[in-house]
């Protein structure tokens, strides 16, 4: 048996839903499920494909066109079963229509004869059990508005009687904004939510009216608007009831004169309703009343010349106005002063003056002035004229005219005497440099404006400038040659004084640009050693203080900056070494801006002193041990060469038949000393003379260091050179000479001693015939 529960809840927007549900089955009394403790529930299995809404017969559609809204939902499900299905369908975001269903088919949502306000985004959504689906969006738009009708009560009223008029939108639906217009003008508006809406109407004066009507259908966010009805017209009506204005005197009336006014009310009909009068001069209230108001005033001419009766009956309101024209007694005085600009302490005269008068009603001295404030000092000898001196700061002066009790008072004149300049101070805007142009400043402390101040140059005036503002300046561009110039300038100022204030002259220091930089060294140049002191010295013409920087050619950073107040200062570099030698030089500038560079200076640090004394020793030293050396080395060959062979000399022109015979031998690698042979003698050719040689008067002067000469020894060369054979080396052999130690000639006659050429692989020659043996080996003593 199959047995269903339906149960009806509401869901979130209160629409009434179905749910069904199917009860699991109930077992017999007594008997038991086969699967004991368990509870069989079949479930149905579906799927929501796909839902759509459509508009039909299309989005965009005319007024009364049949409009079908239809939601078309895809569902899948595993049974043969229905599954219940809830439907919802939302304008703008707003559900407007709902059902619950178990068949598939669409559902259909009907706009019968379709209005504007069924304009706007529809959208519908299925769901089933815990599933749902919302469809896309769709619009549909509807044109087209009904003509409005216009209806009223009455055709003709009376004044002040109330019309109804009825404004209805046939068929229409929706939030309506209705509108009524009298004679194209609108004159009420309201918004209702029905196609119909009434109105009350007053009309504010007689005649004929015209009344119409129209409407706006709003559909948010957009709005619709009708065509306007046809016109009806109401006629009303005039009352008999008038109100009435009086005022006396009527005419001529004069300043000071009395005037009396009356307002009433004349009705041939009387009424029921109550009558209110209302009595006004201008926007000033003189008096109310319910039948008749009166007042009386003194007639002004100043005071609006328009009265107003007015009366109030219900929503009748009627008005009468009448216009009074007063003659001025005077008019209202003027107030001047002479002259129009005066200094402090100065004397002024002021002027109070009426331009008219009524002398018909006015005597000559009936009109009198004063001066207001009365306090301050004045002389008046003239009536309404003033002689008042004027105050340290501004005052404000009043003319009163007065004449039978009418007081006018003139328009208030301020008095601003103006300050006397003072004497203008003269000063320089910035630095004053030779050459370049600058400016000159003349203020004076006080002084009202305009102010005109004249530059002079000694007392020549070069231009006037005129201060109109309280924070302009009076500045002069000029330019100064020479420093003493500028002690010439002077500067004037007058703001309409006869005096003129003169200042005094102009004091500024004058900025001379930099000139002639030298860079000197101490020590002088050549006198620049390690280890010394160096001094840079970076001297400018010019004005102080200088900005002195010191380069070295090379290096873009300064060595060493410095400002002083002088025109020459120094760079010290402590301990010179190799590393400081260079091209230097300096550079200054000064308030003037003009930068100057000196020449370059050359540095060459040379060696110390003690270096140069050391070097010198250690040069001094070696030398002499090279002297020792090659001194030692030269004796050590001589004696070598005197041991391995004897020389043989003979004087060139001999004064007898003796020979001499030199004999060297080759001992060793070096010859030792040669041994001179004279008559079986031997005697050393290097050897010094002995004293007892010499005779007495010479060896009275000889010195304990008697003088030697060499003497060359010169083998004779053989005649034949062809057949010689040849020489490995030769060696020539020196004989000593001892002279006289005065430079006596020596009158011991040993004759010219020859060269003996020695071969070093002859040991011995003689003096036979070349042709026989030129190299013979000497004998060996």
């Amino acid at each position: 048996m199959d047995i269903r529960k339906t149960i009806l809840k509401k869901d979130d927007n209160s629409q009434v839903v179905a749910h069904t549900t199917t009860p699991e089955p109930q077992l017999a009394p007594g008997k038991q499920d086969f699967h004991s403790g368990r509870v069989v529930t079949a479930q149905r299995l579906f799927k929501i494909r796909d839902i759509t809404l459509s508009i039909e017969p299309a989005p965009d559609v005319t007024r009364d066109t049949n409009v079908t809204l239809r939601c078309q939902a895809i569902v899948s499900s595993s049974g043969q079963e229905a599954l219940s299905r809830e439907y919802r369908i939302y304008k703008d975001d707003n559900t407007i229509y709902s059902k619950n269903t178990s068949t598939s088919e669409d559902l259909l949502y009907p706009l019968s004869e379709a209005r504007v306000s069924n304009s706007g985004k529809y959208k519908c959504k299925i769901s089933i059990e815990q599933e749902d689906m919302t469809s896309g969006v769709e619009k549909l738009t509807v044109a087209g508005l009904s003509k409005p009708l216009v209806h009223i009560n009455k055709g003709v009223v009376s004044e002040g009687e109330e019309v109804t008029a009825t404004c209805t939108a046939p068929g229409e639906t929706g939030s309506f904004f209705f509108y009524f217009y009298e004679d194209s003008k609108e004159i009420q508006e309201k918004q209702v939510n029905v196609n119909r809406v009434e109105a009350r109407l007053h009309f504010s004066s007689t005649g004929n009216h015209t009344i119409h009507c129209g409407y706006t259908v709003l559909v948010t966010p957009e709005s619709f608007k009708s065509k306007e009805s046809l016109s009806v017209t109401v006629s009303v009506n005039e009352l008999p009831i008038v109100a009435v204005l009086e005022i006396f005197p009527k005419s001529k009336i004069y300043e000071g004169d009395k005037l009396d006014i009356f307002c009433s009310v004349k009705n041939d009909q009387r009424s029921s309703e109550s009558i209110n009068l209302y009595l006004s001069q201008g926007s000033q209230l003189l008096s109310i009343g319910y039948s008749t108001v009166n007042h009386s005033m003194v007639a002004l001419a100043k005071d609006p010349g328009e009265f107003e009766c007015r009366l109030e009956m219900g929503n009748v309101r009627k008005m009468y106005t009448k216009v009074v024209s007063v003659t001025e007694l005077f008019s209202v005085p003027t107030l001047t002063m002479y002259p129009a600009e005066v200094f402090q302490r100065e004397y002024m005269t002021l002027n109070c003056r009426s331009e008219s008068s009524a002398s018909e009603r006015l005597g000559k001295d009936e009109l009198t002035y004063t001066l207001d404030p009365t306090e301050s000092p004045l002389n008046s000898k003239v009536n309404g004229v003033f002689s008042v001196k004027a105050l340290l700061y501004d005052f404000n002066y009043t003319c009163v005219a007065k004449a039978k009790e009418i007081v006018k008072r003139s328009e208030t004149l301020t008095v601003r005497p103006k300050v006397s300049v003072s004497t203008p101070k003269i000063s320089v805007v910035g630095r004053v440099v030779i050459g370049q142009s600058f400016k000159i400043l003349c203020q004076s402390d006080i002084g009202s404006l305009p102010i005109n101040y004249t530059l002079l140059w000694g007392y020549d005036q070069l231009n006037t400038t005129t201060v109109k503002e309280p924070f302009q300046q009076a500045l002069f561009t000029v330019t100064v040659r020479k420093s003493d110039e500028i002690n010439k300038y002077m500067c004037e100022a007058r703001n309409g004084q006869k005096e003129v204030s003169r200042s005094k002259r102009l004091n500024a220091t004058v900025i001379v640009p930099l000139t002639n930089p030298i860079l000197t060294v101490l020590p002088h140049l050549p006198e620049i050693s390690e280890g010394d002191h160096l001094y840079l010295i970076c001297g400018v013409n010019g004005t102080p203080p200088v900005t002195f920087k010191w380069y070295r050619v090379g290096n873009e950073h300064p060595l060493y900056t410095i400002t002083t107040h002088r025109n020459n200062t120094d760079y010290r570099v402590s301990a010179l070494s190799k590393e400081h030698s260079g091209m230097y030089y300096c550079e200054a500038i000064n308030h003037a801006n003009i930068l100057v560079r000196s020449d370059p200076v050359t540095i060459e640090v040379r060696l110390a002193l003690w270096k140069k004394v050391l070097i010198g020793g250690f040069c001094l030293l070696a030398l002499s041990v090279l002297v020792v050396v090659v001194v030692l080395c030269f004796k050590s060959k001589r004696g070598k060469r005197e041991a391995a062979a004897e020389l043989s000399v003979k004087p060139s022109r001999p004064k007898s038949d003796d020979s001499l015979t030199v004999n060297l031998t080759h001992d060793t690698e070096v010859y030792n000393a040669a041994t001179v042979r004279v008559e079986g003698a031997a005697v050393s050719v290097w050897s010094e003379r002995r004293p007892e040689e010499a005779n007495d008067e010479e060896s009275s002067m000889v010195s304990n260091e008697p003088d030697v000469e060499y003497t060359e020894v010169v083998h004779p060369r053989p005649l034949d050179p062809a057949r010689v054979p040849p020489k490995k080396g030769t060696d020539t052999v020196y004989s000593e000479l001892q002279n006289s130690p005065h430079g006596a000639t020596d009158h011991h006659d040993y004759g010219s001693v020859e060269y003996a050429e020695l071969n070093s692989e002859q040991p011995g020659i003689n003096h036979f015939p070349p042709e026989i043996n030129h190299h013979q080996e000497l004998p060996v003593d």
